[in-house]
């Protein structure tokens, strides 16, 4: 609904590339938001139903059930990136202009159904988040003898809810430096493609006697992919491993809660804005020249161009990375859970709590 140009939120923000691309922005960034309302609700329903039923086996439960429709899941994710392909490669043939508008047809519907499938990746990494934290406070209440976490985690610990806080950061910084890598290589991949025009200026003629070097441009691309990602992993890998050894379990606790909240709602915004950004370009495009939106070309399709570049990064990096932040961080807490107990019987190297 929130991804798909047949309904009203993305023509709203295709209306709103009338007045310019800050108003793009603005809607487009207002609908990832608004997007999150309704699965947040789902979410919480799912887990407080299964763990009323079946405690913490029963989230454990849920988020198998999420999982039991990966194949439907793959399929649907893999369909949008074959149709944009399939769409570059008639453009660069130079094929008939109806076969690029079937293309963009389908590659339309991909975006809806990506929306999709990231739907269910997010819901189930959340669940499985959740129930790995459930077994690292099991862990700790059997490493400690009963005599930590009998009643669960209690957040108005001092050290807990100063964690969670922490915690509810760690998307947002991982986020701005998984966004920064991409803006990083893409300034980079310019330059370089202007480097081979001013080197190479036959190239822009109608039949260029020159090949463009697109090995360089691949180069680029892979090694920014490499590269960039060594900080935002460490981050996520020693973040929780630091603040259990030096601060504790109830640290941790706070760190993992927090950060799985604020995961799931910028997950969502962040793959819904995307997905609208690109489809309300393609709704654009597809109206003639004399209609209200202009069509492809007008300065109405300039904004949409800049929201859709915007909103590659947010769909394709950083929304569907904060997944793995969500397991990533519990599943290495748990793995660690009882060298942290090891530390001053789990009140870390500084002994706070």
């Amino acid at each position: 609904y929130y991804t798909s140009h047949s309904y009203a939120p993305v023509r709203e923000v295709a209306n709103a590339c009338k007045t310019g691309a800050a108003t793009n922005m603005i809607y487009g960034i207002a609908l990832g938001y608004k997007s999150a309302i309704i699965p947040v609700f789902i979410l919480a329903l799912v887990v407080y139903g299964s763990f009323t039923l079946c405690d913490l086996f029963g989230v454990a439960l849920a988020a198998i059930g999420f999982l039991s429709n990966l194949a439907t899941g793959l399929t649907i994710d893999v369909y949008g990136p074959v149709c944009d392909n399939a769409g570059g490669i008639a453009e660069m043939a130079e094929l008939d202009p109806s076969v690029r508008e079937k293309t963009d047809a389908l590659d339309a519907a991909g975006n809806t159904t990506a929306a999709i499938g990231k739907g269910f990746a997010i819901g189930s990494a959340a669940l499985v988040s959740l129930a790995l934290f459930g077994a690292f406070v099991s862990r700790i209440r059997r490493a400690s003898e009963d005599t930590l976490f009998v009643e669960g985690v209690n957040m108005l610990e001092p050290l807990t809810f100063a964690f969670l806080i922490i915690g509810g950061m760690i998307p947002f910084a991982f986020a701005a430096m998984t966004m920064k890598s991409v803006g990083l290589a893409a300034m980079e991949m310019v330059m370089e493609v202007q480097r081979q025009f001013d080197e190479k200026p036959h190239l822009l003629d109608a039949n260029p006697t020159e090949r463009p070097d697109y090995d360089a441009c691949i180069a680029i691309s892979t090694n920014a992919s490499l590269k960039e990602m060594v900080a935002p992993g460490a981050m996520v890998i020693f973040t929780p491993l630091l603040t259990g050894l030096l601060f504790g379990v109830n640290a941790v606790s706070g760190l993992l809660v927090g950060s799985l909240i604020s995961s799931i709602q910028l997950a969502i915004s962040m793959s819904n804005s995307g997905g609208a950004w690109d489809n309300a370009k393609k709704y654009i495009e597809k109206q003639p020249a004399g209609s209200e939106l202009e069509g492809k070309g007008s300065e109405i399709h300039k904004a949409a161009v800049v929201g859709d570049t915007v909103g590659d990064p947010f769909k394709d990096t950083s929304g569907p990375a904060l997944n793995i932040v969500m397991k990533l961080m519990a599943v290495l807490s748990l793995v660690f859970a009882d060298a942290f107990y090891a530390m001053n019987k789990g009140s870390g190297l500084f002994n706070l709590s």
